[in-house]
């Protein structure tokens, strides 16, 4: 497919680049979804989101502009349909895909139940893709909320990876949690190195284990750090429409993804929150190349990396 993909990114041609293998390893399932999908079925126009200044601001426009029209259970189905969906047309083969513990709510606090769900979304709207479910916890949430909650959902031998999101330095709170996933031979993630650090970035991946990062671009601010992390074979999964939009970085043509690359550290292209940032993996890649930092050949380089990390 190497061939196939540096035509169609040399071409400008989106069709072609969406029939392209691809792989979406961060991705947050209820914002995974196109919003003109949503949009269409709800009889609503969800509109362009703004630049933001932090999570805060972002979150606030999601309340104000999203979530008000898609509730209850089905609105929750309805979402995840839409991002399994999203995928399948986009060429995503691998999909990593996160669950809020707390999002059992929609099922009862039934977490087999949410499972079956799932399960059928998945059977239903995008069975030829490779589904890796992933569990997420919210670090800011108390601790023994979370031990229970995953527990609960490591019970049912479903999910495959293991996440955290909310303050960046909390994370490391959860080592315990992190041990028992590790034990289930989850592949853990962390988001870090989005807000915060370089430093903070190896130190939760030594502490945490972990064998993937979400975000990690602060990483580029250091040379040793780097290196330490093209030696350790940690892989970053990198959403640049995101880290733009949410004003991590001023604009694509000096994304640190690229100073990521050129020091060794795998690096993979991703979405984050389709449904708000609007931005397919297929967009990802002309939104790189037509920059100019990569060439196409690193780009195909970077669409193998998901593929492999993923299975």
């Amino acid at each position: 497919m190497k061939h196939e993909f540096i035509k169609a990114l040399e071409n400008n041609d989106l069709p072609e680049m969406k029939k392209i293998p691809k792989s979406d390893l961060h991705n947050h399932a209820t914002r995974g979804g196109n919003k003109r999908y949503i949009g269409k079925y709800y009889g609503i126009t969800i509109p362009k989101h703004p630049k933001f200044n932090n999570l805060h601001e972002m979150n606030q426009w999601n309340s104000q502009n999203i979530k008000p029209f898609i509730k209850g259970r089905a609105g929750y189905k309805k979402r995840i349909e839409a991002a399994f969906v999203q995928a399948k047309n986009d060429g995503v083969k691998v999909l990593d895909m996160c669950f809020e513990i707390g999002e059992v709510s929609e099922f009862g606090g039934s977490v087999e139940r949410m499972v079956q769900a799932l399960k059928s979304l998945h059977n239903t709207f995008a069975p030829n893709v490779t589904f890796i479910p992933g569990i997420a916890l919210g670090s800011y949430y108390p601790m023994d909320e979370m031990s229970r909650g995953l527990e609960e959902f490591l019970a049912q031998d479903y999910f495959k990876s293991l996440d955290i999101y909310g303050e960046e330095e909390d994370a490391l709170k959860f080592k315990s949690l992190f041990r028992k996933a590790k034990d289930k031979g989850l592949i853990l993630k962390a988001h870090v190195g989005e807000f915060g650090s370089a430093e903070l970035v190896q130190r939760a991946v030594e502490e945490l284990e972990l064998n993937q990062v979400q975000h990690g671009i602060a990483a580029a601010n250091s040379k040793s750090i780097m290196r330490w992390l093209s030696d350790n074979k940690i892989i970053l999964n990198v959403c640049p429409t995101s880290n733009v939009y949410l004003s991590r970085v001023e604009d694509y043509n000096v994304h640190p993804i690229k100073i990521l690359y050129d020091n060794g550290v795998k690096v993979t292209v991703n979405t984050d929150d389709m449904i708000i940032f609007d931005a397919s993996v297929s967009e990802e890649f002309f939104n790189l190349y037509n920059a100019g930092i990569f060439a196409a050949e690193e780009l195909n380089e970077i669409r193998e990396n998901g593929l492999r990390a993923g299975i």
